[in-house]
């Protein structure tokens, strides 16, 4: 019994010791196979790269027999900070790279594939098909698709309210109900108040509601306008009155001369796709075979499958073979671009009579492309996101997409908002308050004095005068009315 269970320990510490040498022998595997990794990218580091691009300014540009551009020097710090030389050449065909119907890719995809290059420095759009045959590291730049406009055809619809553009549509709402609280206590204090309206039995309200709208009207146009108020309390709702017009029209001629001056006062008409897609006199295509003609071809969206249904529709006329020759139709026709975001808001940074819309959809990025598998793509990318977290990538970005338009109103001009004007709208409404109060105190005054005189309470008497102001007073104010020839 005693040498079976000897025997029973050996065997289970025999496979103990096997299993730890083939774990063993695994660690040391992985660790031998990620050394072989890093010693191979140190190797094709070290050696030296060949790097395709495609003339697109600012990226990439000739100046004479040298590139310049974001990519060239973005390229130029990746080596300084990777160790790695690399040589740069322009893509043959001139061509960011589409696959045909054969499932052969052209520009710099394809070149990538064929290993004609080790990698492709571009603007080279990050999509799933691309993908499929290359990888890409990190986006160094991020963007979408937008709408490149003309300006002189992109506020056409609007330039009849261009008058309502100085005040936003917050401060119009509180201007009108401002104007209409106001009359309502003049109204009020009109009929409240005795010295406003002596006899409310024989004489007739000065104050009604339509003279009341009648006055406010015409003190917010400076013009003026009767009755005259009488009474303390009427004096301190129309001088609250004078004094917020008085503001009030400053700041829109001020802001309107701002928004005249500006050159930024065209805001576009179409600003989003569904504006693009109602409207009928301009024109809209994109660059053939395109990541963004393959964004509208692929879309499930329905303004985005008919925007593609459209162009296909229009095909021969509406795309272009290059994106200077979409900018030079936006120029000269009533014809709007879509692409990428970034390269349009290079082309509005020189060309101060286009806009870009508001809108951007489709949000992709621009990566450097190499064959799959790469062991380049690891380093690449965490040295992308370093150059991002140190504000690099931001700093070349403003380097060359330094705008050439003039900075004068660059800072922009927006609708004077009601917050802005808070101030003035507290001192209207603390003015109404108060007019209102004195009208009750001239009442009270008179009620006690008519008590007083009749031997009559307050109380009694102050009923009695405001019924006679609200519902005798209007009563024989209307039959007043009627028996006048």
């Amino acid at each position: 019994m005693a040498k079976a269970f000897r025997l029973l320990v050996c065997m289970a510490a025999i496979l103990l010791l096997k299993e730890s040498s083939s774990a063993g022998a695994q660690e040391s595997q992985a660790v031998i196979d990620e050394a072989d990794k890093n010693e191979r990218t140190k190797r094709q580091s070290q050696q030296t790269l060949t790097v395709t691009t495609i003339l697109e300014r600012p990226f990439a540009m000739s100046n004479d027999l040298e590139l310049e551009g974001y990519c060239i020097d973005l390229l130029s710090k990746l080596s300084e900070k990777l160790g790695f030389k690399y040589q740069m050449a322009v893509v043959k065909d001139g061509r960011y790279g589409m696959r045909d119907s054969d499932g052969n890719w052209n520009g710099m995809v394809g070149e990538v594939i064929r290993k004609e290059a080790d990698l492709a420095v571009a603007p080279l759009t990050i999509t799933s098909v691309r993908e499929q045959a290359i990888s890409f590291t990190k986006p160094f730049i991020q963007t979408g698709i937008s709408i490149l406009l003309k300006r002189d055809t992109t506020a056409e619809g609007h330039l009849f309210f261009h008058f309502l553009n100085p005040f936003s549509k917050e401060t119009w709402v509180s201007i009108v109900i401002a104007y209409l609280v106001t009359c309502i206590c003049l109204f009020l204090v009109g009929r409240l108040s005795p010295v406003e309206w002596k006899e409310p039995q024989s004489e007739k309200n000065k104050f009604t509601f339509l003279n009341s709208l009648w006055f406010g009207a015409g003190a917010l146009t400076l013009q003026g306008a009767e009755p005259h108020p009488k009474a303390l309390s009427a004096r301190i709702i129309a001088t609250v009155w004078w004094i917020f017009t008085i503001v009030l029209l400053a700041a829109y001629i001020a802001n309107f001369a701002a928004f005249l001056n500006s050159e930024n006062n065209q805001m576009p008409a179409i600003q989003t796709f569904d504006d693009l897609v109602k409207q009928k006199s301009i024109e809209f295509g994109t660059l053939n075979g395109s990541s963004t003609y393959n964004f509208f071809k692929n879309s499930k969206h329905p303004t985005f499958q008919m925007i593609y249904e459209h162009m296909e529709k229009r095909k021969d006329y509406v795309y272009v073979k290059t994106f200077e020759e979409g900018v030079q139709r936006v120029k000269e026709s009533k014809y709007a671009l879509l692409g990428e975001s970034v390269m349009q808001d290079l082309v509005v940074a020189k060309h101060c009579d286009l806009i870009r819309a508001p809108e951007i959809v489709g949000a992709r990025g621009y990566g450097i492309a190499a064959v799959q598998d790469s062991p380049l793509i690891n380093n690449l990318s965490v040295e992308v996101l370093v150059l991002s977290e140190s504000g690099y990538l931001d700093y070349l970005y403003k380097k060359w997409w330094q705008s050439s338009c003039s900075e004068k109103g660059s800072a922009g001009w927006v609708p004077l908002q009601a917050q802005t004007l808070g101030g003035i709208f507290l001192l209207l409404a603390i003015g109404l308050v108060l007019g209102v109060i004195v009208s009750l105190i001239e009442l009270v005054n008179k009620a006690r004095q008519s008590a007083g005189q009749q031997n009559k309470s307050c109380c009694s008497t102050l009923s009695e005068e405001l019924g006679h102001r609200f519902k005798g007073g209007t009563e024989r104010q209307e039959d007043t009315e009627k028996v006048q020839p």
